[in-house]
């Protein structure tokens, strides 16, 4: 394998690459789910053309040496950076799954393909014990900013967020794109998710509160829920960026959160969502609302996030064992 990439004259694209992706837009994917694609798909083409060699000519043995490539750490990234560390199983299987659909694209639009999308083998997945954090943990951490932080309004909305996620089970995504008119005035929130999915949560009145106290600080009428300061931070009471707070700027202070915290386990915004799963399930709640709730269109996908906690599996040993009895 060369160590330089082919210069541009040289580069080969993959063929109907840019009908497939506007086929999944067709098709309601989101526009997040688009750009993975698309980011996937130019990892690979990025492959054939520091090996030289055009798309027809692929074959399992090709395929082979990809898998080996995204297991190396000479991998490039979609933008031709170096990989700065070893993608994870469900990492590297999801840029085979992104190439196994775009092959079944091509067979549909009658386009010959070089091999099989069966032929493109998925890794054995690292199966790990799923860890939630404590309840108490996440309580903690929910209610940190009000703690850690020193501006007041940045206090106010990130402390809102947190909430918000630990409140509705919603995704990191969802929630940055929250606009205000999806919120009715008891707490109720509309969201379109993945797939373009529609769904409603519901705010704790706790999260309703701190929803409140943010947005009463709020001296705009802009229509994102949850947006950035930007130089000075307020200008004469008036806010005056038209963005929105980045996940990558959330995920950040969490994880800053959570190490002020000395909190052991690691949280993220997808923890919080896990965590309201779990804390639901524990509780009691159905499994089928708490899919409606998460919005999974697979029961067995939410049953993952149920089965997670271990003091749920402890609960039902205790309670259903047949011989749970003391005979004396």
């Amino acid at each position: 394998m060369v160590n330089t990439l082919p210069t541009a004259k040289s580069r080969s694209p993959l063929p109907l690459v840019d009908d497939f992706l506007l086929n999944l837009q067709t098709n309601n994917y989101s526009d997040e789910t688009v750009y993975n694609y698309e980011r996937d798909l130019k990892v690979f083409e990025n492959f054939l053309n520091e090996i030289s060699l055009p798309f027809s000519n692929v074959d399992k043995y090709v395929i082979n040496r990809y898998k080996a490539h995204l297991n190396s750490i000479d991998r490039h990234t979609a933008n031709d950076n170096a990989g700065e560390k070893k993608l994870s199983s469900f990492s590297l299987n999801r840029l085979l799954s992104s190439l196994r659909s775009y092959f079944k694209y091509l067979i549909d639009m009658d386009f010959k393909v070089p091999v099989a999308p069966e032929a493109i083998k998925l890794s054995k997945t690292d199966r790990k014990h799923p860890r939630v954090a404590e309840l108490n943990d996440l309580v903690k951490l929910i209610e940190s900013p009000s703690l850690f932080e020193n501006n007041k309004f940045t206090a106010a909305r990130n402390r809102a967020m947190l909430e918000i996620l630990f409140s509705t089970g919603m995704r990191i995504s969802e929630l940055i794109g929250l606009n205000r008119v999806q919120i009715d005035g008891s707490g109720r929130i509309f969201i379109r998710g993945k797939g373009k999915k529609e769904r409603f949560v519901y705010l704790t009145p706790r999260a309703y509160k701190h929803l409140n106290d943010y947005l009463a600080m709020r001296k705009d009428d802009l229509p994102a829920l949850f947006i950035p300061l930007r130089g000075a931070n307020i200008k004469k009471d008036v806010l005056v960026s038209k963005k929105r707070i980045s996940t990558n700027y959330l995920q950040e202070k969490i994880k800053r959160y959570r190490e002020k915290l000395k909190i052991n386990i690691p949280i993220s915004a997808h923890s919080l969502r896990h965590g309201f799963a779990t804390y639901l399930a524990e509780d009691g709640a159905n499994p089928a609302a708490i899919q409606i709730l998460l919005g999974h269109e697979s029961l067995d996908t939410t049953t993952r996030y149920v089965h997670a906690s271990d003091r749920y599996a402890e609960k039902i040993h205790h309670d259903f064992h047949p011989l749970r009895e003391v005979d004396d």
